[in-house]
């Protein structure tokens, strides 16, 4: 059984996670956490092997929660379930070590998605033995389901120009992109062009009275 703890200020919004896993088979909840505090001793008491983090917690950041447990002697996991949508908090996670970052309001099926996810990957890990082959790492960090990378690009970056574009709620330009993830203009055009390319979005022109028309792309919701 995969140990769970449940961590968000809501008392509610907590009861109702704690349902979500323990309906998931092969996964436990070993206790609630309220605040980042209690939160750092539920880790220490318990050593869950997954924490479902909230950023919004009354003492402290989620992220802060998230650093202090990179840096403590008891190794855990954390999948990060928030209503923070910005891209910076987003970007934290992720250097941050976060398994998933899951924003709220979501179905159901969308947080046993990400269990069953992360269940299979820690039997792969407990298949290998004390080495792996790049086939083997490829699928532990889903490279199989992922289209390959054109030379250049990241696929951290291109997860980034994806949640931003995802997110903006109408087409952006290469230069709004750019503001918004902090990459070059150039940069954040070719990450566009690749997720046209991997049908994730869709290039939509816009003309002017004059001159060329400007390119801008809108997320169609591909994988």
């Amino acid at each position: 059984m995969i140990r769970v703890l449940v961590v968000d200020d809501d008392f509610m919004v907590a009861r109702v996670h704690t349902g979500y896993v323990t309906n998931t088979p092969g996964f436990q909840v070993t206790g609630t956490a309220h605040t980042g505090e209690a939160a750092l001793a539920a880790v220490a008491a318990h050593r869950p092997d997954l924490v479902l983090l909230d950023i919004y917690l009354p003492d402290m950041s989620g992220l802060e929660v998230l650093g202090r447990l990179r840096g403590s002697a008891a190794p855990v996991d954390v999948l990060v379930i928030t209503a923070a949508r910005d891209l910076t908090t987003v970007r934290t996670a992720m250097r941050g070590g976060a398994v998933h970052y899951l924003i709220k309001p979501f179905t159901p099926a969308a947080l046993t998605e990400r269990l069953e996810r992360y269940s299979e990957s820690r039997r792969r890990l407990a298949a290998l033995g004390s080495t792996a082959d790049q086939r083997e790492v490829d699928r532990l960090f889903g490279g199989a389901r992922v289209p390959v990378l054109p030379k250049g690009l990241s696929a951290a970056t291109c997860a980034l120009v994806a949640e931003a574009l995802r997110t903006a709620g109408s087409d952006l330009s290469a230069a709004e992109a750019a503001e918004l993830t902090g990459l070059s203009r150039v940069s954040a055009r070719r990450y566009l062009e690749y997720l046209c390319e991997s049908r994730r979005a869709a290039l939509q022109p816009r003309y002017g009275t004059t001159g060329r028309p400007e390119h801008r792309y809108l997320w169609t919701g591909g994988r």
